[in-house]
């Protein structure tokens, strides 16, 4: 193992050597036992009744990319197996978060006798009792957090549930749904073989769910997406062989994490943000490909509209901004506007977050009915969920995790509501939390930097949320030359040390060309990451990316 990789694993935590090449080479067997998770044994039972019985069976999901893959990939395996189903995604707009009593009711007029919910749930004990007044059975999955009470479902599956001891927490809901499959499988009996052919065909959607659900990517998370990324090489379905052509994602090309957060998950997300996330499920459950084109193009169409909306709300969040300045005092930031659209709220609060380095709430106020309902999203230093429940005697209805949440409120007690949230997030972060910060995984010079050593870093993917791209520190190399500017807003920049140079691409920095003249000496913050263009063109397959410059003291 090359200095620059193993100074990186070092820094985060993995002094052991076994324990770091299991972290540079995940591998499938390294799951857990899927009958680690609590009522798991109980959840397989009920399956296996319903299917024997032949019995309807309802999921019922969320409209994200992790409610939608976590419907596909447990409806296609039911389906495998035997069992009749049908779904329920609820309308962003119409219908809100969450489980609904109406559609359980409807759900037992129309014979269905088992409700699996899928992302959702572990919080919606009204409903599940409502099913069971009315003799449906209900299986939750979820990975939010639970209240105080669990729901008075038949199984619930949740690695969060306090007396859960499933050794990772992490799993999105799409995670949770993979571990219901793989018990049901094995419960199945079906040849090891069979069962590794589906579960490795599933795994290339929950990569993209998991990823887009911002958990962190390491522990199963990581096998996971490592596994499940590497499957898109090769992609048989044809709505997702669709979508990833629209997306810019070739044939027998693996995208990274990053092209599957920032070009394949909006496009999927779009419809529930948009429209009816029922779309999705159509494109990656049909095996028509001109009705797949066909939905792929309308996802990307609601893909452009939904930017066009969250650019007209930031930019009317940042014209009242310009008015009036945050401030130090305000620890976190709530915006409401009229009719904003719900369906891109969150989005814009992340925008504010990486603008503004503090919590950030967005409403959408309704005339019609006086609510505000809205997202927010959170700082690493700041537990969001927690926040909201200290305030939940202001809230209609309220959920989420660490770092995202979703709420409603009586538009009259925002005020209240955003002093009182204020308080509670002052009292609890310093200032220094508010103040970004790049961390810095080790101290390199160039001649430790070549193609082997960088191949080790980038093994080190996939990036994301809780596994960054490892940053290196170069000290006092000298600009060998004058910069380039690329579009008007990059830079491409040679550096020396002792004898070797180093190109690297500076996104959006051209306004520190000055800082980068030729003979000037800096220190650099440097990551890396791949280079497909430049490997089909037989040069090497990666690229040094600036990250941060100051000039040598």
């Amino acid at each position: 193992m090359h200095l620059p990789v193993s100074r990186a694993l070092l820094r985060r935590g993995y002094s052991d050597p076994e324990a770091a090449l299991r972290f540079l080479r995940p591998s499938l067997d390294h799951l857990h036992d899927p009958f680690l998770l609590r009522d798991m044994d109980l959840a397989v039972q009920r399956l296996l009744e319903a299917i024997r019985r032949e019995q309807k069976i309802l999921l019922y999901g969320d409209y994200d990319v992790d409610g939608v893959v976590s419907v596909v990939t447990l409806k296609l395996a039911l389906e495998m197996a035997g069992g009749k189903v049908q779904f329920h995604v609820p309308h962003r707009v119409r219908d809100g978060y969450g489980m609904q009593a109406g559609v359980v009711e409807q759900a037992a007029a129309e014979g269905v006798r088992l409700v699996i919910s899928v992302d959702t749930g572990i919080r919606a004990a009204e409903v599940v009792g409502r099913a069971r007044e009315l003799g449906i059975d209900v299986i939750v999955t979820d990975h939010h957090l639970p209240g105080a009470e669990l729901p008075p479902a038949c199984a619930v599956l949740n690695p969060k549930r306090p007396d859960c001891a499933y050794p990772d927490k992490d799993l999105c809901g799409a995670g949770v749904t993979f571990k219901v499959i793989e018990a049901l499988l094995r419960a199945l009996d079906w040849p090891a073989g069979r069962r590794q052919r589906v579960l490795q065909s599933l795994l290339k959607l929950v990569a993209i769910a998991t990823v887009a659900d911002v958990v962190p990517l390491v522990g199963e998370n990581r096998i996971l997406v490592k596994h499940g990324l590497e499957g898109l090489r090769s992609v048989r379905n044809p709505g997702l062989r669709a979508l990833l052509d629209i997306a810019g994602i070739t044939e027998g090309e693996a995208p990274s994490a990053s092209q599957a957060a920032f070009r394949i998950a909006p496009r999927l997300n779009a419809a529930g943000r948009m429209d009816d996330a029922a779309d999705v499920i159509e494109l990656l459950v049909t095996g028509d490909a001109v009705r797949a084109r066909e939905l792929a193009l309308r996802l990307d169409e609601l893909n452009q509209a939904r930017q066009q909306a969250e650019a007209g709300i930031l930019r009317n969040i940042l014209e009242q901004c310009s008015r009036i300045p945050v401030t130090a005092g305000q620890k976190t930031l709530v915006f409401a506007g009229t009719d904003w659209h719900r369906g891109v709220v969150g989005i814009v609060a992340a925008r504010l977050v990486e603008r503004f380095h503090r919590p950030a709430l967005v409403l959408s106020l309704d005339p019609a009915t006086g609510l505000a309902q809205g997202s927010g999203r959170s700082i690493p230093a700041f537990h969001l969920l927690e926040a909201l429940e200290s305030q939940a005697g202001l809230l209609v209805r309220f959920g989420g995790h660490r770092q995202a949440v979703g709420l409603t409120l009586n538009a009259e007690r925002i005020p209240e509501f955003q002093a009182r949230l204020n308080d509670y997030a002052a009292a609890r972060l310093a200032d220094e939390d508010l103040i970004p910060e790049l961390r810095i995984d080790a101290l390199v010079r160039f001649k430790e930097l070549d193609d082997a050593s960088v191949a080790e870093i980038l093994s080190m993917a996939p990036f994301g949320f809780g596994n960054p791209a490892p940053v290196f520190a170069v000290l006092d190399v000298e600009s060998a030359g004058a910069p380039a500017l690329l579009k008007e807003k990059h830079l491409r920049v040679r550096f020396r040390q002792e004898e070797r140079t180093l190109a690297a691409m500076g996104w959006n920095f051209a306004g520190r060309a000055a800082q980068l003249a030729a003979g000037a000496h800096v220190d650099l913050a440097l990551c890396f990451e791949e280079d497909a263009y430049s490997a089909r063109r037989g040069y090497p397959g990666w690229r040094a990316v600036l990250r941060d410059v100051r000039p040598v003291p």
